[in-house]
């Protein structure tokens, strides 16, 4: 739990699974601008805009270094029901076993 899958990536996952190359993510609903939740702030825009925006290419260049390094990268958001995303964990590191 929260480790780095990769030693040379500085960001560390949640939970991974090092045998099986899988890496997931619980992403907050605020700081990775969920979709179904995220609102941005009416107050300091010139700092919430670019770092929301900065927190979203991250996400997206983890999850290709992970990719290229054979990584299954996953991801949930933090609202999603805990027993689904379990199931979802658990089939991910099935298959890639």
């Amino acid at each position: 739990m929260h480790a780095r899958p990769i030693p040379d990536l500085r960001r560390t996952a949640d939970i991974v699974f090092t045998r099986r190359k899988v890496a997931v993510f619980i992403d907050g609903c605020f700081r990775h601008a969920c979709p179904e939740h995220f609102v941005m702030p009416r107050a300091n825009p010139d700092y919430w805009v670019p770092k929301i925006e900065r927190n979203q290419q991250r996400d997206r260049e983890v999850d290709q270094a992970l990719r290229t390094a054979g990584y299954t990268a996953l991801r949930f958001w933090e609202h999603e029901s805990s027993l689904v995303v379990a199931h979802s964990i658990e089939a991910a590191v099935l298959a890639a076993g």
